[in-house]
C-alpha cells in the first residue's frame, strides 16, 4: 500500500514501525521461500523486466501472499493536503487497473473554456493514461509488464513508471462479433451544442465502421426510458439504424438510473452468445429524476452484469457534467470511461479506438506492486485512490478489478524515495487478470534494480517524460506536492519541447491545456 507525504523531511520512522516492517518483509520471504505458484506467470515486457519465481536476490517476494497490512490507511484523497496521512506500515501497493480517461478530457474542456477544473474531478491515473505508451505487448490475451524509472531534482526521490500493455488492435477483424446496446440521454441538458448533436454523429460514424455481423440497439431516456430500437443485426439493416440515430430529440428531464435499467434489459433480451456484449452509456450525467445513486442503480442490474458478463462503457459530453457519477457507474459496472467535447474526441473514441472499446483481452484485472525495504524508505501511488483493493485480495478473483480490452496501455507511476546510497532490487511489479474467455487466472511480473534508473528526468525516454509530465500537471491542478514538481510555467516548457521532438498532436493539446492552466493560475 502507498504512503503519502508533501517533503521528505517531514517523515519520521519511529523505531517500532522500523521493527514492524522488517518482521513483514521477513515474513514475506519466508512465505516466498515456501514455494509460492504464480499461477501463468511468465517472462515481463521492457528492458528492465524479468520474469518472476516468488522471490528475487535480495530474498524479497513478488507481489502476492494474503498478508494483511494491519495499518493499512485510506489514502490521499482528492485535493487532501498529503502531509496529514500517517506512513504505511508494509511495502505493497494493490490496485484494480483502469483505462479511464474522462477526467483529462473534461479538464481540458474546462480549461479550454476559461476555468479551472473542480479538484475533485482530478484524477492523475486518468491523465497518465492519456497518451501511447511504447510497451511490448504479448501475442495473445493477457498483459506484458514494464519497470522503469529515473531520479527527480529531489534528493533520494524518483518516479517509478509500472506499465502494462494488451495485445494490439490491429487485427480487429479476429474480433468476436459485437452486441452494443447504446442508452442515450436526450433529456433538456442534452439540447446544449455539443451534446446530442455530437452524440448523434458519432453513432452514425460509428455504425458505418461496425463490421456486419455486428448489432446494435438503442435506448433513450429523460423522465422516462423507452427502447427505440431493439438489438438488430447491421447486414442490411444499417439504414435502418441510421434512420432511428437521426430521429433522436430532446424532450426534459433526466432519469438515468431508467435508462441503464432499461438498457440491461434490452442488452439481456437481445444477448448474443459468442459476441462481446456491452452497454454504451452517452450522457451528461446530470441526472435530475428518478434513482441518482450509483450503487442502487448498479444494484437493480446486477443479475444481468454477473450471469452475462455484459459491461459498461460510459462516454460524457457536455461543458456541465456529472463526472462522478459516470466514474461511478463505469467502475462499479465494470466498464471505463471517456469524454468528448469536439469532432475530434467523437472519431478518436468512436472510430479510431472501435475495438478497444468493443473487445476485452482481460477481465477483473489487478496490479500489485512489491517495494523492497532494503532499498526503499517511502513510495506514494499517484492516483488511482478510488480503485484500491486490499493487498490480501490480490489473487481472490471473486474482488472486482478492471476490464481491458485490445491496444490498451495502463501505466502507474510512483514516487519512491529510496535510501542513501541504496544499491540493488528495488520493485516487482505483478498483474493478475481472468482470460476473457475461459475465467481462468493468468500472472506477469517485471522487475526494477536501483540501477536501471534513468539519472534524471531529462534522459529518460520520451514516453517517460510525457508521463510525468501528464502526473505533475494533474498533481498540479488538485493542489497536492510530487517530489520535483515544477511550476506550471516549467510545465509547459517541457511539455512544448516534448511535443517538438515526438510530433505528437497529442502531446502539443497537453501543453497547451498546461499554457491555459498557467496563465489562469
Amino acid at each position: 500500500m502507498e504512503t503519502h507525504g508533501t517533503h521528505p523531511g517531514e517523515w519520521r520512522e519511529t523505531r517500532s514501525r522500523h521493527r514492524t516492517r522488517r518482521l513483514r518483509a521477513a515474513l514475506l520471504a519466508l512465505t516466498a521461500a515456501g514455494g509460492l505458484l504464480l499461477t501463468g506467470c511468465g517472462a515481463g515486457g521492457g528492458s528492465h523486466s524479468s520474469s518472476s519465481d516468488g522471490a528475487n536476490r535480495t530474498g524479497f517476494p513478488a507481489p502476492a501472499p494474503a498478508v494483511t497490512s494491519g495499518g493499512e490507511q485510506d489514502g490521499e484523497r482528492k485535493g487532501s493536503s498529503a502531509d496529514e496521512i500517517a506512513p504505511s506500515p508494509d511495502y505493497l501497493s494493490t490496485f484494480a487497473l483502469d483505462v479511464d480517461t474522462a477526467s483529462y478530457g473534461y479538464a481540458r474542456r474546462a480549461l479550454a473554456d476559461g476555468r479551472m477544473p473542480d479538484p475533485s474531478t482530478i484524477r492523475p491515473e486518468e491523465f497518465v493514461n492519456s497518451f501511447r505508451q511504447d510497451y511490448d505487448r504479448p501475442d495473445g490475451n493477457g498483459f506484458t509488464v514494464t519497470v522503469d524509472g529515473a531520479r527527480t531534482d529531489d534528493t533520494d526521490w524518483s518516479l517509478v513508471r509500472v506499465g502494462l500493455a494488451t495485445r494490439t488492435a490491429e487485427d480487429s477483424v479476429e474480433r468476436p462479433p459485437a452486441a452494443l446496446t447504446f442508452v442515450i440521454d436526450v433529456s433538456g441538458s442534452m439540447a446544449e451544442t455539443g451534446r446530442l448533436d455530437l452524440a448523434k454523429k458519432s453513432l452514425d460514424e460509428m455504425t458505418d465502421r461496425l463490421r456486419d455481423d455486428d448489432s446494435v440497439a438503442l435506448v433513450t431516456f429523460s423522465d422516462e426510458a423507452e427502447t427505440v430500437l431493439p438489438m438488430t443485426r447491421l447486414d442490411g439493416h444499417r439504414g435502418k439504424v441510421h434512420t432511428a440515430i437521426d430521429e433522436l430529440e430532446t424532450q426534459s428531464s433526466t432519469n438515468l438510473g431508467a435508462g441503464v435499467e432499461t438498457g440491461y434489459a434490452t442488452a439481456t433480451e437481445g444477448l448474443r452468445e459468442g459476441a462481446t456484449n456491452r452497454v454504451v452509456l452517452i450522457s451528461d450525467g446530470l441526472a435530475n429524476t428518478g434513482d441518482t445513486n450509483a450503487d442502487s442503480i448498479l444494484e437493480r442490474i446486477a443479475d444481468e452484469r454477473r450471469e452475462h458478463g455484459i459491461t459498461l462503457f460510459g462516454v460524457g459530453v457536455g461543458s456541465d457534467y456529472g463526472d462522478a457519477l459516470m466514474e461511478q457507474l463505469a467502475d462499479k459496472g465494470d466498464g471505463h470511461t471517456a469524454y468528448v467535447s469536439n469532432d475530434a474526441d467523437a472519431r478518436k473514441v468512436f472510430v479510431d479506438q472501435l475495438p478497444q472499446n468493443i473487445d476485452l483481452t482481460a477481465r477483473d484485472a489487478k496490479a500489485q506492486v512489491a517495494f523492497d525495504p532494503e532499498t526503499v524508505v517511502r513510495f506514494r501511488l499517484i492516483g488511482y485512490e478510488d480503485r484500491k483493493v486490499a493487498d490480501d485480495d490480490f489473487r481472490d478473483d471473486k474482488v472486482d478489478g478492471g476490464e481491458v480490452g485490445p491496444g490498451h496501455t495502463v501505466t502507474a507511476l510512483y514516487a519512491v524515495r529510496t535510501r542513501p546510497g541504496a544499491d540493488g532490487h528495488l520493485a516487482t511489479a505483478s498483474v493478475r487478470w481472468l482470460d476473457p474467455d475461459t475465467r481462468a487466472p493468468h500472472e506477469e511480473s517485471g522487475q526494477l534494480e536501483t540501477d536501471a534508473l534513468h539519472d534524471s528526468l531529462s534522459g529518460a525516454p520520451n514516453t517517460f517524460q510525457v508521463t510525468a509530465v501528464a502526473a505533475y500537471f494533474a498533481d498540479s491542478l488538485r493542489s497536492t506536492d510530487l517530489p520535483g514538481e515544477p511550476g506550471l510555467d516549467e510545465l509547459a516548457t517541457q511539455a512544448h519541447a516534448l511535443a517538438t521532438r515526438t510530433e505528437d498532436k497529442d502531446v502539443r493539446r497537453l501543453a497547451e491545456a498546461i499554457d491555459e492552466a498557467s496563465r489562469m493560475n
